[in-house]
């Protein structure tokens, strides 16, 4: 049957639109407090959720209900999707915000509304959407294709119109003007006045699917540990997931006994546990159990929920329920930054509690079957019912086929470009602040992050402030991708569940073994760091990361630079420490790493320095760099050269300083693409060396 093929696929894809809005709004949100670490006021936009609220009101109500305004909110939704072409970030989010809001009076009026196949074919659709988005942001490796670049958002909108107008003259040749009422709908339901609990568990059902299932990869991240048992990587393994939330909307086909719900919401709560507290493979596979449990509920708790009486009431508690455990999941990392942050610390596992009580208690009081069972379907409709599940099916693992596609060709892709670094005993690292891949204007700074990365050849690269896995962030991946795009090796960690803004390590060169820590933080945010070795083609050099507190959690400084300094005195003869300190030169945190870690410092004589290091010990120190970010971030990029010595007990350290690239052996010069020696900042807006580099290092003579 054409028509309902059409059906499906155009509530899809409308479902994909709608997910695609909800995901982008909080971390649009979320830029402004960004640049100020702390609250802007513009986190009132998250209100766009609440527009619900005004269907409470009945001539709200019909108003909405009227096919001509209904028409115009999903044009609305959709052309809402334009604001990623806005000219500034205000616009954007004004932009953003209006579509959200529209997206959910289009939601709530068409989900009590028409009749029940119609009704069947939209909550379907919503699912089958976020299928779609997983499977769309694996091709765009963990991002969504709307939100990444102008000609992706142009050819979605002109696909999204198409679809939004065909709904629009079907359910109005299909509905006719009484189909608007809510009443009609309710009559074909088993209707029930219990809005508050329903709207509360479909609330936290949509906020756990965005919050853990946002992306295939995130699983992965919040099981990942140290090399060489780091736990499954979200490429190929995040096909896992993909195929644990196909298997569960399989499995809501199913009607199952009173007992055997209760059971399974008993295996629901254990995985969630299991992915909490398990680590690596343990934790992944308790991550993808409850993939299957979340989706299996799904239709249950959506069929329940529409069964409500008060459909604005209804979706106005689900939508607080939603934007509440949000703001919460925010305050749970951003504590520092937020009132009343300290009563929500490193508190995921109490959101995630309440999460699954409440899906729980709505899950095992609704009747245990097909969500068209929910619908008091007429006979004449039944074998209608019957082939839109069908189609459903086919469309589902058509678009699980696909997104395994997907998984499999960017994983032979990014193998082959694995290993390629050649022989040899002269590296660069570099440290660069990457701010969660937002540019200073608010859109995603990837591409031109890999541009400026590849420009600069280093060989080891971590980028702090890199844990952009929330949902609050961007529920993306962005040390798989820059890892595939540049075909380098990668370590994430600490893992996203212990509340840090996250490390991410690239090497051309394999990395052999690494470590997780999670520095001493009393009193401010939790402080990552990891330790690894890298193999250089045969010999082998320590890198040590670290992101420190803030300047104004002092003992938290002096602590965390303590255990740096630990970590760095025991690691071999040869390392290199990259961090960002947020101390002055000479300060007592820095002189706790120089003394007690047994290092040097990469360029004693820069002074105008505050929270990028480089320091070093058992290699030979070649040359010095820092490149303006040029919007792409906040921070500079810092960079180093250096030269593993072939005799580490009678070698000799480079200890003169030239700022002429002609001295030193071309071999050893900074890509000339950022320019020449350039003192003070650079304050155009291109990435130039500045801040009186770059420099060599060669020894007396």
């Amino acid at each position: 049957m054409f028509h309902l093929w059409k059906a499906v696929l155009a509530e899809s894809l409308l479902g994909y639109i709608s997910w695609s809005l909800y995901h982008a709004l909080p971390p649009m949100i979320y830029y402004f407090p960004l640049q100020t670490l702390a609250l802007t006021g513009l986190e009132s936009f998250a209100v766009a959720f609440f527009s619900p609220v005004f269907l409470i009101i009945g001539p709200f109500w019909r108003l909405a209900s009227n096919k001509y305004m209904l028409a115009l909110l999903r044009l609305a939704m959709v052309g809402s999707l334009a604001s990623y072409q806005a000219p500034n970030a205000p616009i954007r989010l004004v932009i953003l915000a209006a579509g959200v809001s529209s997206s959910l009076l289009v939601q709530t009026v068409t989900w009590w509304s028409g009749n029940s196949l119609q009704r069947f074919i939209r909550i379907w659709g919503f699912m089958l959407g976020k299928i779609m988005l997983l499977v769309l942001r694996i091709w765009y490796t963990s991002l969504n294709p709307v939100w990444s670049s102008q000609a992706a958002n142009t050819v979605i909108l002109a696909i999204g119109f198409i679809a939004a107008v065909e709904r629009i003259y079907s359910d109005g040749d299909k509905r006719k003007q009484e189909a608007n009422k809510t009443g009609n709908a309710v009559r074909e339901t088993v209707s029930h006045p219990r809005w508050l609990l329903s709207g509360i568990a479909f609330g936290s059902l949509m906020f756990l699917t965005l919050w853990i299932f946002g992306e295939v990869s995130l699983i992965s991240r919040w099981a990942v540990s140290g090399h060489p048992h780091a736990g499954p990587d979200p490429n190929p393994y995040g096909g896992t997931v993909l195929l644990g939330l196909a298997h569960g909307l399989m499995l809501s086909f199913w009607s199952w006994s009173s007992a055997t719900s209760f059971a399974w919401f008993l295996v629901g709560l254990a995985s969630s546990a299991g992915l909490l507290y398990l680590h690596t493979w343990s934790a992944a596979v308790a991550g993808n159990i409850l993939a299957v449990f979340t989706m299996c509920v799904w239709p249950q708790l959506a069929g329940h929920f529409v069964s409500c009486l008060h459909p604005g009431k209804a979706m106005s508690t689900a939508m607080f329920a939603y934007v509440l455990e949000l703001f919460f999941c925010v305050w749970c990392t951003a504590y520092k930054f937020v009132p009343g942050g300290i009563y929500a610390r490193e508190s995921s596992h109490l959101l995630l509690g309440f999460i699954m009580l409440c899906v729980g208690i709505d899950f095992l009081t609704v009747p245990k079957k097909d969500l068209s069972s929910i619908f008091e379907v007429k006979s004449n409709q039944k074998p209608l019912f019957r082939k839109s599940k069908t189609f459903i099916k086919i469309l589902l693992w058509l678009f699980v086929g696909v997104g395994l596609l997907g998984l499999g060709l960017r994983y032979k892709t990014y193998q082959k470009k694995l290993g390629q670094g050649v022989p040899k005993r002269d590296f660069s690292a570099m440290i660069w602040p990457f701010r969660f891949a937002y540019n200073n204007e608010g859109w995603s700074s990837l591409e031109g992050s890999a541009d400026l990365l590849n420009q600069t050849d280093a060989d080891f690269i971590t980028i702090i402030e890199s844990d952009a896995s929330k949902p609050f962030i961007g529920n993306n991946d962005p040390t798989m991708w820059l890892g595939e795009r540049l075909g380098f090796y990668t370590d994430f960690g600490p893992s996203t569940r212990d509340h840090t803004w996250g490390i991410m390590a690239l090497s051309r060169y394999p990395i052999v073994k690494s470590t997780h820590h999670l520095l001493p933080s009393p009193e401010g945010e939790i402080a990552p760091a990891i330790s690894m070795t890298v193999n250089f083609t045969g010999k082998l050099v320590d890198f040590v990361v670290a992101h420190f507190g803030n300047e104004e959690e002092d003992l938290d400084r002096k602590l965390q630079a303590i255990a740096v300094s630990n970590i760095l005195k025991t690691s071999s003869k040869q390392v290199v420490f990259l961090g960002y300190i947020t101390s002055a030169p000479g300060s007592r945190d820095y002189t706790e790493l120089i003394e007690n870690g047994n290092v040097q410092d990469i360029d004693s004589t820069d002074h105008d320095r505050w929270c990028s290091y480089i320091m070093y010990r058992g290699v030979i120190r070649l040359g010095y760099a820092r490149i303006s970010h040029a919007g792409l971030s906040d921070s500079e990029v810092q960079m180093a050269k250096f030269r593993i010595p072939d005799h580490l007990d009678s070698y000799v350290d480079n200890d003169r300083i030239v700022t002429d690239p002609s001295q030193v052996p071309e071999d050893i010069h900074f890509n000339p693409r950022f320019g020449s020696y350039k003192d003070g900042h650079n304050y155009e807006h291109i990435h130039h060396f500045h801040m009186s580099t770059p420099k060599y290092f060669k020894q007396i003579n």
